[in-house]
């Protein structure tokens, strides 16, 4: 579904990404942990062209994603991305910020993208909350919409980056039940997260990166108990030490 091929990316003479050659396949959840700084949100956003790269290829379902900026909006409208900070529009409705990007992208009539909108809305939770404000909603509820929203796309791939660090510790569980959600009904997902438990849960495989680079891919079980690359052996330590 997805495929980096010597994927590098630059800032001037920083380089934030350092030959990433990693896949993702069909309903494959993909967790991607690391320090700070370690490269994960500029890797995930390289996805669907939030950040360009100097070098390499990504692809998904085969098609280039660096290539001709002519289908940008198509190649965005089949990547959902989930950001840290939501992003609704403060100035419409619940229901309307789920339902502009079929509207305006797909041609969807009002009334189609209104019923997908509330249904989706009741997916995560947030029925009775079609007509409010983001403003009057709690951070967890404001994501759970954010994740509708992009939803509302029918993407096969959806990208979470740290959905849950802006969040009250209260509130992290609620958007984290929906990811989980998803990742049992299919959903192709690569997500950035520090919620170790998530991970441990949901991931089919865990990315561990640092200075730019994946320097370990394994499953839950084995990345958890006997990391093999000593960064990530040191990562888990510190966690398990805090």
């Amino acid at each position: 579904m997805i495929e980096f091929k010597d994927v590098n990316k630059w800032y001037g003479d920083y380089r934030a990404l350092h030959d990433i050659n990693e896949h993702v396949s069909a309903g494959e959840v993909v967790v991607v942990c690391g320090p700070s700084g370690s490269g994960k949100s500029t890797l995930i956003r390289t996805v669907n062209r939030l950040e360009e790269i100097q070098a390499g290829n990504i692809r998904i379902s085969g098609e280039e994603v660096h290539g001709s900026r002519k289908h940008l909006n198509t190649l965005r409208s089949r990547v959902g991305f989930v950001f840290q900070q939501f992003n609704l529009f403060p100035h419409m409705s619940v229901l309307d910020n789920v339902m502009i990007g079929p509207m305006t992208v797909l041609g969807r009539s009002k009334a189609d993208a209104a019923n997908k909108g509330r249904e989706l809305l009741a997916k995560v939770g947030l029925a009775h909350k079609a007509d409010a404000m983001p403003l009057q909603l709690s951070g967890g509820q404001q994501q759970r919409v954010a994740i509708a929203r992009a939803l509302a796309m029918e993407p096969p791939v959806m990208l979470f980056d740290e959905p849950t660090s802006a969040l009250d510790p209260e509130m992290v569980g609620e958007v984290l039940q929906v990811m989980k959600d998803l990742a049992a009904e299919g959903m192709t997902m690569i997500c950035v997260t520090h919620e170790m438990g998530f991970a441990r849960e949901v991931a089919d495989r865990i990315w561990f990166m640092d200075a730019g680079q994946v320097l370990e891919r394994a499953v839950p079980e084995v990345f958890f108990t006997t990391p093999q690359h000593p960064r990530a052996a040191k990562f888990i330590a510190d966690i398990r030490g805090h």
